[in-house]
């Protein structure tokens, strides 16, 4: 399988999984144009659509590419997301023959209260509720919700490829520093993305392990976020820790 991280609109990705034979799956084709465009120049026949949730920079390009290609469409129940389309509920497995690819559907409300995740061969595609170094605003989500979500992700291995939605990196990285400033993988990390930014390359996917080493949003049991909890006067459950890290992510001017 080959992974491509498609650049689309002000700083999304659209994800494309190909194999050898030119079969292709897209991941949130928010732009038809930029999907039509890869399979073009890489001579691949589109075979399936998946969409993690309805806001229209995911699903924006799903109708005109499932038009043309007359593909399934695998996406979360949601009046925004036009018929026809096959449900993807928590729990479901999708198999795919060509290319030949099984997905796990995992529930991740928090983003959004229908928002899915696909996870297949190593990768975790999570849309807007993973971010490296960062999650997704609660649009329509408790915080309880999007942790419950987070801790279901974290519990994936270590080596799971995470391909999320947006190109968020830098500024998350510089509010994690915020967090835990005494971080030495998130220094790490923050070189590597500073690296791949000025030759304008992605930083994405990511190993989930980098992530729980350097993402405070998977580090709310850690001493070092207890402590920023704890000078942001929340004293509370890991609940409220999540809360305010989100809350203070939401206000944040790197």
């Amino acid at each position: 399988m080959h992974l491509l991280p498609l650049p689309a609109l002000a700083d999304n990705y659209i994800w494309l999984l190909h194999d050898d034979d030119g079969n292709a799956v897209v991941v949130d084709p928010g732009d038809a144009a930029v999907v039509e465009q890869a399979l073009t120049a890489r001579g691949l026949r589109l075979r399936a659509i998946l969409l993690t949730h309805h806001h229209p920079d995911h699903v924006g390009g799903m109708s005109a590419l499932r038009a043309r290609h007359g593909v399934p469409v695998h996406a979360p129940v949601h009046p925004d997301i036009g018929q026809p389309f096959q449900p993807a509920i928590d729990g479901d497995r999708i198999e795919l023959s060509a290319p030949s690819i099984q997905f796990d559907v995992i529930a991740v409300p928090g983003h959004t209260l229908s928002h899915i995740a696909f996870v297949g061969a190593g990768l975790l595609f999570c849309g807007d509720t993973l971010f490296s170094m960062g999650c997704g605003r609660l649009f329509e989500g408790t915080p309880a919700q999007m942790l419950g979500s987070l801790d279901r992700l974290a519990q994936l291995p270590a080596d799971t490829l995470v391909c999320a939605g947006h190109e968020y990196t830098e500024v998350n990285g510089r509010f994690a520093l915020a967090v835990e400033p005494a971080n030495a993988e998130l220094a790490r990390r923050m070189q590597d993305v500073a690296s791949l930014r000025e030759s304008s390359r992605p930083t994405l996917p990511v190993p989930l392990g980098n992530e729980l080493a350097c993402n405070p949003f998977l580090r709310v049991d850690t001493n070092g976020v207890v402590d920023w909890a704890q000078r942001q006067g929340c004293g509370g459950d890991r609940v409220a820790r999540f809360a305010a890290l989100r809350h203070a992510k939401d206000d944040f001017r790197a």
